[in-house]
């Protein structure tokens, strides 16, 4: 059996690909919400309790960290949650497997590898990184099995994110993607598809175990480029894309919950932004999807809707 906790685009690929292989699948979610496909059993439960979701690992062969607490909530959602999910590991003797990102680096000016250290400084950024550490520490201490995968910002049919909300779902209609950043720095842009590969790949490859890796990404382009792509996939011209200045986006930020939050990660938009997941391609023979099979899917179904 595979615990999921979460059932956003992370959880529920992950989901029906271990369904797809005739896993037993449980996903975790306050609503018990997720996907309807056999194999897969949906519970209604705190992740944050301790107790509770150790009862839901127990006998389980992995216990995937797939949740997505909303940003601005970050500093009081992450550590409790974090902490039943080292319990419910230790308890049950599943595999830890955390879906992370690349906010724990901080402000890069080389593309990311596996050997680059996590360097942020911001609360928010450092929340992510102490959660990698204390899981790598009871891992060390031989408590649990811990690992996890590291991705760029999502991209793909279903999934959140600046390409999609801020570019695609616009420019797929026709109209005019805004935003934020340099839309010409180029940038590494993950598949959803991929992440849920590397998250089974790694819960059940004991190499993985004690180190973090990074998704299997295919090479960078500007928010820019890749609207136009979209656009030529679909028949459509090359689309208008315009950069909201900073300052705007900070004054938006005064109104808009969201967008306040994401003055933090503006860095990652503002010069070029490169993951370069080659070691992880190598070691378990992975290999991302074409960008241009996930922009094609990505923009005929907003064109669709």
């Amino acid at each position: 059996m595979h615990v999921i906790v979460g059932a956003g685009p992370v959880g529920t690929a992950t989901a029906l690909l271990l369904a797809e292989r005739g896993e037993q699948v449980r996903i975790v979610t306050r609503r018990g919400t997720g996907p309807q496909a056999p194999g897969i059993e949906l519970v209604a439960a705190d992740a944050a309790d301790p107790n509770r979701l150790a009862a839901l690992t127990e006998g389980a062969a992995a216990l995937y960290n797939c949740a997505n607490p909303a940003y601005h909530r970050w500093l009081t959602d992450w550590p409790p949650l974090a902490a039943s999910l080292l319990h419910a590991a230790e308890t049950s003797g599943a595999v830890l497997v955390t879906m992370g990102n690349l906010y724990g680096y901080g402000p890069v000016t080389a593309p990311i590898t596996h050997d680059t250290p996590l360097a942020a400084t911001h609360p928010k950024l450092v929340t992510r990184v102490r959660m990698w550490e204390d899981a790598l520490a009871a891992h060390r201490a031989g408590r649990l099995r811990a690992t996890e995968a590291r991705a760029s910002d999502f991209a793909g049919p279903g999934s959140y994110g600046v390409l999609n909300e801020m570019a695609l779902s616009r420019t797929a209609k026709g109209g005019t993607a805004y935003v934020m950043g340099d839309p010409d720095a180029p940038h590494s842009w993950t598949a959803i598809a991929d992440v849920a590969r590397t998250l089974v790949t790694l819960a059940t490859d004991e190499r993985a175990w004690g180190q973090a890796w990074l998704v299997p990404t295919p090479p960078p382009v500007s928010i820019r480029e890749a609207a136009r792509r979209a656009n030529e996939l679909i028949g459509l011209p090359a689309p208008r894309v315009a950069r909201i200045p900073y300052p705007v986006l900070w004054t938006a930020g005064l109104f808009n919950t969201m967008l306040r939050e994401m003055r933090t990660t503006h860095y990652q938009f503002a010069a070029p932004f490169v993951l370069d997941s080659s070691h992880t391609e190598q070691v378990f023979g992975l290999k991302p999807t074409p960008l241009d099979d996930t922009l094609a899917a990505t923009a005929a179904g907003y064109r669709a809707a």
